[in-house]
């Protein structure tokens, strides 16, 4: 396992991989590592001959210069949890290599970045596109891996592979959970032990909508959730929405839509959480 701190380096390991024709799996992190982002690398490992994690905590794609404060930065810690994986490499570059002047660069996702996070974040998912999309350019995968968490976020990385012409295959692995139903995320560190407790009440609730379909309407699923979040103490609901998965629009009724996926953001103080899950 080779841990590589700039771009010059990384260019010359990666210029030695060209000629050996061997594929590359990549699984970019902002760090603060947990067994969600283990999952993605030990997929990667089964999939991948050459596997790079990188692990940088990008600044463009935070709209609250607070929230881009308090995101946890683990750097040891992260590498002893990744050492009994022993990736090919671990990139843990600096700003001034992923943004060596600033990015200018706006991306149109259409309604994909107007709604849920891209509503109640403004700028977050371009800053997303920008940084993945330097990284991709810069690492060269075959196969990159992200979490079913962040379910708006790999449709926005789908789309973006698509509008810039990345050969790159996204691969979309499940969502790991802590034993209470927790969504796995780096955030969940900054979590007392009674907020994590009460933040299990969120899967609670997405298995109950999942449960009560299609027994009751998108309207009557989606006001029982709410009215549920707005009364349980110590978390305030951002949003709760059912949309299709494609196309991330409201789902009013199902016959409109192949799959529908119910996802939701809260606060517990001052940490944000988000989860979804898939309606079969």
């Amino acid at each position: 396992m080779e841990i590589i701190y700039n771009l010059p380096d990384f260019r010359e390991f990666r210029s030695l991989l060209d000629s050996q024709s061997k594929s590359i799996g990549f699984v970019p992190t902002m760090g603060a590592l947990h067994n969600g982002h283990l999952s993605l690398i030990q997929k990667a490992m089964e999939s991948c001959e050459i596997v790079i994690v990188s692990i940088f905590v990008n600044p463009t794609q935070f709209n609250d210069p607070n929230d881009l404060k308090n995101y946890p930065r683990e750097i040891e810690k992260d590498i002893k949890k990744l050492s009994p994986l022993n990736p090919n490499v671990i990139f843990i570059p600096g700003v001034e290599d992923i943004y060596p002047k600033p990015d200018t660069r706006i991306f149109d996702f259409g309604n994909l970045d107007k709604v849920m996070e891209g509503a109640t974040r403004p700028g977050h998912f371009n800053g997303v596109a920008q940084v993945v999309s330097r990284l991709f350019d810069i690492v060269r995968p075959h196969k990159a891996f992200f979490g079913q968490k962040d379910f708006q976020q790999l449709a926005i990385i789908k789309a973006m592979v698509l509008q810039l012409d990345y050969k790159i295959e996204i691969v979309s692995c499940p969502i790991i959970r802590e034993e209470n139903g927790l969504a796995m995320s780096s955030r969940n560190s900054l979590l007392t032990e009674a907020e994590r407790k009460n933040a299990s009440f969120i899967y609670k609730i997405l298995k109950e909508a999942k449960a009560s379909y299609p027994a009751l309407t998108i309207e009557e699923i989606s006001n029982t959730a709410v009215k549920k979040f707005e009364n349980q103490p110590g978390i305030n609901l951002i949003y709760f929405e059912i949309v299709d998965s494609k196309s991330l629009a409201p789902v009013k009724t199902p016959d409109n839509s192949s799959e529908i996926v119910a996802c939701v953001a809260v606060k517990i103080n001052a940490v944000r959480l988000i989860d979804n899950l898939i309606f079969d």
